[in-house]
């Protein structure tokens, strides 16, 4: 019985704001540009990475996931490369971060293709594209980063 205590004593005909209703609206509550941010960036991520994926798998030999090799090592090479410069180098409205470093690279990488395929030489018992894929995502990519980093600072 709150809300009958909490009415004006005096007749008000202006009309209420709908969108609150009387409560705490939702847009308070969350920010919703963010979201469409990294929602942008993950829909050219994605769709970069299936078209990378399509023709790399025509150019190779399927029984190692080059495609993915490939992803990985660029997409840490693009990250590594953007969050150092928008950190160290350039100012940029957040709205880029979000757009590339999560929503991009976040859907460009493949880390859970990389271990799905690892996980596959492992159970058939492939020893040796199984080292070869962790030692060559693993080195290669934190290579890249590095790579990314140091380009951005010579920049």
């Amino acid at each position: 019985m709150e809300f009958a205590f909490n009415r004006p004593l005096t007749a008000d005909d202006s009309y209420q704001n709908f969108a609150n209703f009387g409560a705490i609206s939702m847009q308070s509550l969350i920010d919703w540009k963010p979201y469409g941010w990294v929602s942008l960036g993950g829909i050219f991520g994605a769709s970069a990475r299936y078209f990378l994926s399509r023709i790399i798998t025509r150019f190779t030999d399927a029984a190692f996931p080059y495609g993915t090799l490939l992803i990985n090592v660029t997409g840490s090479l693009v990250l590594g490369f953007f969050l150092i410069w928008t950190t160290e180098r350039v100012l940029v409205d957040q709205k880029w971060k979000l757009l590339v470093a999560i929503g991009f690279c976040g859907s460009y990488t493949t880390f859970s293709s990389y271990a799905f395929e690892t996980m596959s030489y492992f159970e058939q018992g492939h020893w040796t594209l199984f080292a070869s894929n962790i030692l060559a995502n693993n080195v290669l990519c934190l290579g890249a980063v590095l790579v990314g980093a140091m380009i951005a600072r010579a920049i």
